[in-house]
Parts: structure tokens; C-alpha cells; sequence
């Protein structure tokens, strides 16, 4: 398998795992239940491993900023179609933005 498959494979599936892990720490915030503290730490956790074997793949500067936008993305969208919460004109065009870069990045 590619280097560059592993990497963006091992990718998504850090953000997707920090992704579920920032909504359990969310809804422990708001319902105060012990639980989803622990099962977003956790989840956390295991996501935390995968981005760093994804560095392995590729370097640094490149790997923390598809990291960061991926991950803002998604943590947007549950924010906004699960929590409810609203997006401003200047948090689209900042949205807007982070995926410039990172199509630039990969150019």
C-alpha cells in the first residue's frame, strides 16, 4: 500500500475518532454525566495513537495542517446539525479558508 494511502487513511481516521471524542466531551458539558467524560477521553485517546503513527507517513507541517482542517470541518458540522449552534458569515469565509489551504498544501 502507499505511503501517501496509509498516511491519509490513518488521517481520517484520527479526525474521525477525535471528532466523536470532542461530541462526547460536549454533551458531558451539558448534562454534567461522568460517563461521556470518560468515553470522550478514551475515545480521544485512540485517536491520539493513530495521528501519531500517521506522522510516520509524512511531515510534520503538512500531516498537523490537513490534521487541523479535517478536523475543524467535521467538528463544525456536528456542531451545527447535532448541538444546533449557528455559523457567522466570518466563521464561513474562515472555514472557507482552511480548506484553500489545504488544497494548496497538496498542490
Amino acid at each position: 500500500m502507499p505511503a501517501k494511502l496509509i498516511f491519509f487513511s490513518l488521517i481520517i481516521l484520527a479526525v474521525f475518532l477525535e471528532v466523536v471524542g470532542d461530541t462526547y466531551l460536549k454533551k458531558w458539558s451539558l448534562e454534567s454525566k461522568n460517563l461521556w467524560l470518560l468515553i470522550g477521553l478514551l475515545i480521544y485517546f485512540v485517536g491520539s495513537i493513530f495521528w501519531i503513527v500517521s506522522l510516520k507517513y509524512d511531515y510534520l507541517s503538512r500531516a498537523i495542517t490537513i490534521f487541523t482542517v479535517l478536523n475543524l470541518i467535521l467538528v463544525v458540522l456536528v456542531g451545527v446539525l447535532y448541538f444546533k449552534e449557528d455559523l457567522s458569515l466570518i466563521n464561513k469565509f474562515g472555514i472557507a479558508l482552511a480548506v484553500l489551504s489545504v488544497i494548496l498544501i497538496e498542490l
